[in-house]
């Protein structure tokens, strides 16, 4: 199976190849921290790192996959 970002192989048992995995593990766990202290939803924290320009590539490509989910 494929990535649901890029081309690359995804690794078993996940939607994302190794790198995209591990953007995606850190944006839920980053997630729990950022709710705590904001209060912000899913759906606004995504637009968030979607939109910062500190935000590495893999991570901006895989919030953009999961708001792209989310429409």
């Amino acid at each position: 199976m494929k990535c649901k970002v890029c081309s690359r192989e995804a690794q078993s048992q996940s939607e994302y190849c190794e790198l995209h995995e591990k953007a995606y593990q850190n944006i839920r766990q980053k997630f729990e921290v950022w709710k705590k202290a904001s209060s912000v939803e899913w759906k606004e924290y995504l637009q968030e790192i979607a939109k910062n320009s500190l935000t590495g590539t893999w991570a901006k490509e895989v919030a953009e996959n999961l708001l792209s989910k989310e429409a």
